[in-house]
């Protein structure tokens, strides 16, 4: 049995397609892994809450624009750098797998230290700075996207293979009446799924609370909310009350080993376009509304995500001056109207399906194959 340590966090983005490999690895006994992240945030929760081991390290957070905490950091980064040092030397992992995020690059530069291999996966279309730097040390880069090795040097393009992104088996053995059953749903009305992300989104929630009228007269609301709730009026929130109270409205801080049953249950998706979301919807074959963090709020990787989503009939985004209640109702409207006989939530249901398939284009899971390839590396095989 190899042993192998897993490192990225930040973001659910970072972890869940880590754990999906992980999971492959564990299930066939092939590999004992630990994993190492941030103290912050969710990140030790949802990694516990999978059976892995966690290890957290210093991690400060790398910034392309000029800001005070950059200096802090510095010495948080170098820190993390120790920290992980120690710990590889302890854990002596056959390889290191890094699924992005901040935390991700101090072990990715201590393991090439210690001469343990690097392989590293990017979720998004375009590869994050931590991703960027990752590669340097790796000697095997997997993606996500055809189209993201285009952002690469030539010389490290050689290094890139399209796995896709890993996704959790349970999204593809999910159960509705489980989804339904965990949140106590007893109504057939069509339901609006929101995730915000792992850590929420203030924006996205207030834009909900302002159409919970609407939607909950009408449908059934199960919303993610992270823990950030919005400072709303306190008529929006008596409204949000009275309809939970009706079981019309369903505020869930957060959904972690139920999400694919209540993804599978959901009619539709109003979401945020981490890569982590996306593609666990197209798994789930859902129909999405995205949501995406615009450039200054991220580095517009969501806004890539969400177009390639959109362009291939699986996703509408509502972006800039289109992110309005108006706007949300009118998309929800169109997709779930009754009088064209939901033509365009079954085509975009096909099409999110279609993208998420099980099967890669080597008739193999996205995360069977990124865990053959780090067996490959463990064995000390590069090709």
């Amino acid at each position: 049995m190899k042993n192998m340590v897993f490192t990225g966090g930040g973001t659910g983005g970072h972890i869940f397609p880590g754990i999906a490999v992980a999971e492959i690895l564990i299930k066939k006994n092939l590999a004992d892994i630990s994993w190492i992240g941030s103290s912050a945030g969710r990140d030790r929760e949802i990694v516990e809450t999978a059976g892995i081991k966690f290890y957290s390290v210093p991690s400060g957070k790398l910034r392309r624009y000029f800001s005070l905490w950059n200096f802090i950091d510095v010495f948080k980064i170098i820190g993390g750098f120790f920290s992980s040092l120690f710990l590889l030397k302890k854990l002596k992992p056959d390889v290191l797998f890094s699924k992005g995020g901040f935390v991700s690059v101090p072990p990715c530069y201590a393991a090439k230290f210690l001469g343990i291999p690097v392989v590293t996966h990017e979720c998004d279309f375009s590869p994050g700075l931590a991703t960027k730097l990752n590669s340097r040390v790796a000697s095997r880069i997997l993606l996500s996207y055809d189209e993201t090795a285009n952002f690469f040097p030539s010389v490290v393009k050689n290094k890139c293979t399209v796995t896709g992104n890993p996704i959790r088996d349970g999204f593809f053995s999910a159960s509705p009446e489980k989804g339904r059953s965990f949140l106590g749903i007893d109504s057939s009305d069509p339901v609006i799924l929101v995730l915000g992300g792992s850590s929420g989104a203030e924006s996205l929630n207030e834009l909900i609370y302002g159409c919970l009228r609407d939607f909950c007269g009408r449908f059934i609301v199960v919303h993610q909310t992270g823990g950030k709730i919005p400072k709303l009026p306190r008529e929006i929130l008596d409204s949000a009350d009275n309809f939970k109270a009706q079981k019309r409205y369903f505020p869930v801080d957060f959904i972690s080993k139920e999400m694919p049953d209540v993804l599978a249950y959901a009619t539709i998706v109003v979401s945020r376009s981490g890569a982590g979301a996306v593609w666990e919807c197209a798994a789930a074959g859902k129909p999405m509304i995205l949501i995406p963090l615009e450039k200054g709020s991220s580095r517009g990787d969501q806004l890539e995500n969400a177009a390639w989503f959109e362009k291939r009939g699986a996703a509408m985004v509502l972006s800039g001056e289109n992110v309005s209640r108006e706007k949300l109702k009118e998309a929800v409207d169109s997709i779930l109207d009754e009088k064209s006989g939901r033509d365009l939530l079954n085509s975009m249901a096909a099409a999110a399906l279609e993208l998420g398939g099980a099967e890669s284009r080597d008739g193999m899971r996205s995360s069977e194959k990124a865990a053959e390839i780090l067996m490959k590396v463990s064995k000390g095989k590069t090709e």
